[in-house]
């Protein structure tokens, strides 16, 4: 699959599993079948927009969100701030506050 199915299914699976939610829970949640959100979480399959907009209802999202910081990666040199975007976003709100407190320290010290 592209690997703009890999990255969403990356990011709807950390977005389930951060709300401790189960794939058969968001699959009932969404009207799907929880083989078919194994798959997109995988990237094994290229899920409609109809889908997508179900899943990121069941997640309590907006599609925007889903998509945010997504570069092109064709045109894109490096994925460095798509790659640190993944990680943190993956990590509980009080984590991600630390971290984002860490990298503001760090960017005062360089200046």
């Amino acid at each position: 699959m592209s690997e703009l199915s890999v990255t969403i299914g990356k990011r709807i699976r950390n977005y389930r599993t951060s709300q401790k939610m189960s794939q058969e829970e968001l699959a009932e949640k969404c009207d799907l079948h929880p083989t078919y959100i194994g798959q997109v979480e995988r990237g094994e399959k290229n899920a409609t927009l109809e889908s997508i907009s179900k899943i990121a209802n069941g997640l309590s999202v907006s599609l925007s969100t889903l998509f945010e910081n997504i570069n092109d990666t064709a045109t894109d040199n490096t994925n460095l701030p798509s790659e640190a975007y993944e990680l943190i976003q993956a990590l509980p709100e009080k984590d991600q506050r630390k971290i984002l407190y860490l990298i503001k320290a760090a960017i005062s010290l360089k200046e």
